[in-house]
């Protein structure tokens, strides 16, 4: 049983009783929009109950519409239907106290999984599957989408760097489909040079957040964002034709990588010239419009812009919190700014891939 408690006076009580007969789950997590999909968050570990069954207790979560699944610690071994087939995210919405039973069918590596076939375009190179960050002593894979007039021009294009890189140009890799951003760029009059930064799995949460939680532990987000700055940007400059002003320079993402987006945007004004802040997990760090306050500067973030979008069906705090960041950064620095609120807009990939051409043409026409 999980029992997550809402600081609403809210109360979830999620039953799990019934579990496949193999594989064995030793360990279960739920991973959802409330922790960034963290296949493995030990925070959201599922403890057997004495009575039979699982249960945790997750607290400091507001009134609002929630999605989940859950998982053995990867998405290899997420949840799915009796014969293995892909399940829907789950979906609760709080707004009272609520029981929900949770009956798991089957897990993915209990079945044999048909191989996905590679969806990214012949403009997308993977140029490194380990590239270093020395400020976490990890690597990463990164990919690269060139635009199709790239090999036959001399000229020198701007450059969008992405977070959550296994989304953006693959099926094969994304967890929830792809954004198809090397299709919506070849649509493209004036395409760019895109960076796509894979996600670090179960450290997402730390590395897309430069302040440290009680429930997540230490934020890595200032070491992340020094690599891409201070190692990957350089790197991208020196091996590609680009323009390497801010003014050409943009980053975006969406959720925890849209947090760290706008992060990226107020720790690095003089790099970043356009965010895309693509329904930011603001919850995450309450003190953001402190941090806005002391280091938005309009000498030096007024010249930036930011784009600003989140969806009418994503959890409540979503749009109140994005609306009360931008509000702040337009007081300390008077930024360019555009907010959108898509009434019917959920917090998924689906919705964040149908965005995408209209944050890009902003991005190009401003």
């Amino acid at each position: 049983m999980v029992t997550v408690n809402i600081q609403a006076q809210l109360t979830l009580q999620i039953k799990s009783g019934h579990l496949p007969s193999a594989p064995t789950a030793e360990a279960i997590y739920v991973a959802g929009n409330f922790n960034g999909w963290n296949p493995k968050d030990e925070n959201f570990r599922l403890q057997k109950e004495p009575g039979g069954g699982f249960g945790v207790t997750i607290k400091n979560m507001e009134a609002g519409t929630y999605a989940f699944k859950c998982t053995r610690g990867s998405w290899d071994n997420v949840e799915t239907g009796r014969r293995g087939e892909e399940i829907s995210n789950r979906s609760i919405t709080l707004s009272s106290d609520t029981v929900l039973s949770v009956t798991i069918a089957g897990w993915k590596d209990g079945f044999a999984q048909p191989q996905k076939t590679s969806t990214a375009s012949a403009q997308v190179i993977v140029v490194d599957e380990a590239f270093a960050i020395p400020q976490l002593g990890r690597s990463r894979r990164i990919w690269v989408y060139l635009p199709k007039d790239y090999a036959q021009s001399t000229k020198k294009f701007p450059v969008l760097y992405m977070q959550d890189g296994q989304n953006l140009f693959d099926d094969a890799t994304a967890f929830a489909g792809e954004w198809g951003v090397d299709e919506a760029m070849d649509a493209m009059e004036n395409p760019c040079i895109v960076v796509g930064i894979d996600n670090g799995g179960e450290k997402r949460m730390n590395e897309y957040n430069p302040n440290n939680t009680r429930k997540f532990g230490k934020g890595e987000g200032k070491e992340y964002l020094s690599f891409i700055v201070n190692n990957l940007k350089p790197f991208i400059d020196k091996k590609y034709r680009t323009l390497q002003d801010r003014e050409h320079t943009a980053i975006a993402g969406s959720s925890m990588g849209g947090l760290i987006s706008f992060y990226a945007g107020l720790y690095y004004p003089n790099t970043f010239g356009t965010l895309g802040i693509l329904s930011p997990s603001f919850w995450i760090a309450p003190q953001i419009k402190t941090q806005v306050k002391q280091l938005a500067k309009e000498a030096t973030h007024g010249s930036q812009h930011y784009y600003f979008y989140a969806g009418g069906l994503e959890e409540k705090a979503t749009v109140k919190d994005m609306q009360a960041v931008a509000a702040e950064l337009k007081k300390s620095a008077r930024p360019g700014c555009i907010i959108i609120v898509n009434p019917g807009g959920k917090h998924n990939e689906a919705d964040w891939a149908a965005v995408f051409p209209a944050f890009y043409k902003w991005m190009r026409e401003r």
